[in-house]
This record gives structure tokens, sequence and C-alpha cells, in this order.
């Protein structure tokens, strides 16, 4: 029988703040509001301002207004959906292909080494905004190491949104 490999850890002790936001909410930005829910009321807005990269009929692809890489997507229902278990088909359809879609559409602007695609269902999941539920796709490289987070409580990234908006749009699959 062999030994299970020895795991370094790697602290993020940033993470607290999220942790005592989550049980001690201030901020009420990203809640719900008589317009709607955060991504309805991007969704409202035009495709530059709201930083959207792809309008479908049930589902759109927006950039991340704070993105953990360049290039960080979220692919959402258009209407508020909590739960992955109440999407409809169509929506659960179209949030798949466009998944699909944005990878094809990071490779080919970012030529990245790989990419994560996944969602985060609920608070205690770490979903920031739990109301409105929506897939991360971002980008990773082979050499990717942003320690700025740990030390520093930043993140450095190598172009502006509106950079990343652009090279994304001319790389979208048609």
């Amino acid at each position: 029988m062999s030994e299970s490999p020895r795991l370094d850890h790697l602290w993020a002790g940033w993470r607290l703040s999220y942790i005592t936001a989550v049980t001690q909410p201030e901020d009420t930005s990203l809640d719900p509001d008589e317009s709607g829910s955060l991504f309805e009321r991007v969704l409202a807005l035009s495709d530059d301002e709201g930083m959207i990269v792809f309008r479908g009929a049930t589902c759109s692809v927006l950039l991340n207004a704070y993105p953990y890489t360049s290039g960080h997507l979220l692919v959402v229902p258009n209407r508020a959906v909590a739960d992955l278990e109440d999407l409809a088909d169509e929506e659960l359809e179209e949030m798949s292909r466009l998944s699909r879609d944005a990878v094809v559409a990071l490779k080919g602007a970012y030529r990245c080494d790989g990419v994560n695609v996944g969602l985060n269902l609920g608070r205690a999941a770490g979903a920031g905004v739990p109301d409105h539920l929506h897939t991360h796709v971002l980008p990773r490289w082979d050499a990717d190491s942003n320690f700025m987070t740990a030390v520093a409580l930043a993140r450095v990234l190598p172009e502006p949104l509106d950079a990343t908006l652009e090279k994304i749009r001319t790389s979208w699959p048609r």
C-alpha cells in the first residue's frame, strides 16, 4: 500500500472577511432590490455598460466586475433563479451551450492552458450572489501563481476590463 502524498497548505486569511460578512452582512449592494437581482439589474444596462459579452434567449454571458483573473466570465440565466433544479430545461441547455462557447472564446482570446468552469450554489458553497445562480468560466495557465491575494489583499490583472470585453467579444463563436 502506498502512502498518501503530503499536502501543502496555503492559508487564505482574507477569506475570513467573507465568512464574517456572511454571518454579519453589512453590504447589501449584491442583494435583490425592487428592480430585481444584481444580474437582472446588470442585464437591464447597455451591453458596454453592463460588460455583456453575449445575450441569448434565456441566458447571457457577462464579464465578472471583480474578476479572479483576466477573462473571468459569468454565464447567467436572464431571470433570477437561485437553485439549479429550478432552471427550465431551455435555460439549462442554453447555460451549458454558452459555458462551452465561453471556453472556446477564452481559449481563442487568451491561449490559456486550461479553464475552470463551476457553480457555487448557496452562500455556504461560496456564492456571493446566492439569489441568482451563475456559472464561473475562468482561463488558467500552467504558471498561475497569483500570491497577491494572500499577501496584500489585492489581485493583479494585466489588462483593463474594457480591453478584456473587446478581446472576448472578438473571439466569441459566431
